[in-house]
């Protein structure tokens, strides 16, 4: 008796201790999340410091819990916030100076980025001063630092432009040595998204689409960069780079600054000094740090009006896919659904549907489709606004649109579709391991992937992706008016840049989100000045809410402890070059339906990669070191 006594107060104490560890976890994740909210009262006279610790994006993702356990969740800055902040500064008498941290960037589309690059220069042009800091500067992140007043460099620190391009993984040397056999159904010449898997190079096709694609965007970013800042020698830098550094000694800041393309030259305490004297210093006057306004606070403290007749904006970000999925994926049924319920309460007047996604499932691309044209059926006007990009499956969902906005470095068309998948009758033979069986009809047991396909199945789907290719272009021509032939020409799954696509009838003006919003206003008879935007789009989890504001925005100057000089930009490219490869093999086992997605849409952005993709290498790579 006296040891089952002895048994029940250790289970009693093994509860009560549970409980006490769990109260404490609940009060810790309580205390964390109020205290990680954003505060709009908070808000003193300082610098507002944009800390860019990661990419700028259309739609912002959930993070995983895993992710944000290991401490690897990358940060993402919704664009529309970011532009918003800038804008409302201006005027703001209590934003001293903007401060552009850029020692960890994550890169953007080129659309994007120079979206957030023209609200820098609206904001030097009120007369209030932009300072930009870095370590090292990339392409992408030198376009937003040309447009401050001063762009500060770390001494040990350095910029290299590399332009738009690079290589892409192929794979069929190591998939002939496996013995997989990848079987690949396409419409459209141009359509290289399957190339990697069927291909140990660029074929002539993509690589003639790509030379001009590519030339292009890099031409604009030159021009921008031109026009921000005249006195920089940047095309000097950029023709014979390794010749200017190696005279220097090495010295690769020296050389950026005696070309102009910096303005001075310091640590990030130095900068934080300079900061200072036009900021004011920081509570505590540590060295280097000054007066900040956190970025979240700013944004909590300018919302997005709310008063006014109500225009939808229906967000379509990310990959296109079948079911459902939260923020950052363009999921079918997620988003259909979301539009179908808006459209339900019936006090939207327009419909703007901003775009920024590589395309996907064409089943969610026609049921996205379906879902806005129930929009047009109840006479609501329909204004497509193109992102970074809009392309293969993002199109396809802009042929419901009566116009089309995007911006001259938008990347766009790809009108095309493939079907692809894997069969392992060679790879089970190497090992010993054959299939047979008894098939009643030429599609029992169709598709094979132990014995391979039949011919009947390989017709079958080759005719159903031709068919879906001619629904894809028969959209394409009643939407821009144009014959069926014509859009046959233009499509073949090129991909083009806005500027081009405009002069080729897929774009009908050039403008940003506001712009398409303001049509969308003078389409329904309102007045732009007076509309309300909605947003119609899945709200952030409270836990997605709760990470965001841990993974904050410093109150500080820069933090060198994840600064990244040229080599650690290089290092970081690496990583994103392995989980780029375990992404080419993940889609190419789980792809579920035929799809229209663009393969060229991976090679702009300094964070190429999917968060899932790095987050998977995140976790092989701590593995094996661990």
């Amino acid at each position: 008796m006296k040891l089952v006594r002895g048994a029940w107060k250790i289970m009693v104490g093994i509860k009560d201790g549970l409980v006490l560890l769990f109260m404490l976890l609940f009060f810790g994740v309580l205390f964390a999340l109020l205290s990680a909210k954003p505060n709009a009262g908070a808000i003193r006279d300082g610098a507002l410091v944009l800390k860019f610790n990661g990419s700028i994006v259309e739609q912002p993702t959930d993070p995983t819990a895993l992710a944000a356990a290991q401490g690897s969740s990358p940060r993402e800055f919704r664009l529309r916030d970011v532009v918003r902040a800038i804008d409302t500064a201006k005027e703001d008498a209590r934003v001293k100076v903007l401060v552009l941290d850029l020692d960890t960037y994550g890169g953007g589309y080129p659309a994007a980025v120079t979206e957030v690059a023209n609200a820098i220069g609206r904001f030097k042009a009120s007369g209030k001063k932009v300072l930009a800091y870095a370590t090292a500067y990339t392409d992408s992140s030198y376009l937003l630092a040309a447009n401050a007043n001063e762009i500060w460099l770390n001494p040990m620190g350095g910029t290299l432009f590399r332009g738009a391009g690079g290589n892409q993984l192929y794979y069929k040397g190591l998939i002939d040595k496996l013995g997989v056999t990848v079987h690949v159904y396409r419409a459209g010449k141009f359509k290289s998204y399957v190339e990697p898997y069927i291909r140990a190079d660029q074929s002539p096709e993509a690589k003639e689409a790509n030379t001009a694609l590519y030339a292009s965007i890099f031409g604009q970013w030159k021009d921008l960069i031109h026009k921000a800042r005249p006195k920089a020698q940047i095309d000097t830098f950029l023709a014979q780079p390794d010749q200017a550094i190696t005279a220097a000694g090495g010295d690769i800041a020296k050389v950026n600054l005696s070309l102009g393309l910096v303005d001075k030259l310091g640590d990030s305490v130095a900068f934080g000094k300079y900061v200072a004297e036009l900021a004011g210093e920081a509570p505590k006057k540590i060295p280097g740090t000054y007066a900040t306004i956190k970025y979240a606070d700013w944004v909590a403290a300018n919302p997005i009006p709310t008063n006014g007749d109500k225009i939808g904006i229906l967000t379509v970000a990310g990959d296109i896919v079948d079911g459902r999925a939260g923020p950052g994926t363009a999921a079918g049924d997620t988003i259909a659904d979301t539009v179908l319920a808006g459209l339900a309460k019936k006090d939207l007047k327009a419909l703007v549907v901003r775009i920024d996604s590589p395309g996907g499932s064409t089943i969610a691309s026609e049921k996205i489709r379906s879902a806005i044209l129930e929009a047009k059926a109840q006479k609501l006007p329909i204004v497509i606004s193109m992102g970074g990009l809009a392309a293969s499956g993002g199109y396809w969902i802009s042929t419901a649109g009566d116009v089309i906005f995007a911006e001259p470095n938008t990347i766009t068309g790809a009108i095309g579709v493939f079907g692809v998948f894997p069969t392992f009758e060679n790879s089970l033979a190497k090992l010993g391991v054959t299939a047979d069986g008894v098939k009643t009809t030429p599609l029992s047991g169709q598709p094979d992937v132990y014995g391979g396909t039949t011919p009947q199945l390989d017709a079958i789907l080759q005719s159903s992706v031709d068919h879906m290719y001619l629904e894809f272009i028969n959209h394409v021509a009643a939407a821009r008016k144009m014959t069926v032939q014509r859009a046959d020409e233009i499509g073949q799954g090129r991909v083009w840049d806005g500027g081009t696509a405009r002069q080729l009838g897929l774009v009908d003006r050039f403008g940003s989100l506001d712009d398409a919003v303001a049509e969308a206003a003078k389409r329904a008879g309102l007045d732009p000045k007076n509309v309300a935007r909605v947003y119609l789009e899945k709200k952030p989890s409270w836990f997605a809410q709760l990470i965001g504001g841990l993974g904050g925005d410093d109150d500080t100057s820069t933090d060198t402890a994840s600064a990244r000089d040229v080599f650690g930009v290089i290092a970081t490219e690496r990583q994103d070059m392995l989980a780029r490869a375990m992404g080419d093999a993940k889609r190419l086992a789980t792809a579920n339906s035929i799809q229209a997605r663009c393969l060229e849409c991976a090679g702009f952005g300094d964070m190429r990669a999917s968060r899932s993709d790095l987050s998977l290498v995140q976790m092989l790579v701590k593995a094996i070191w661990s």
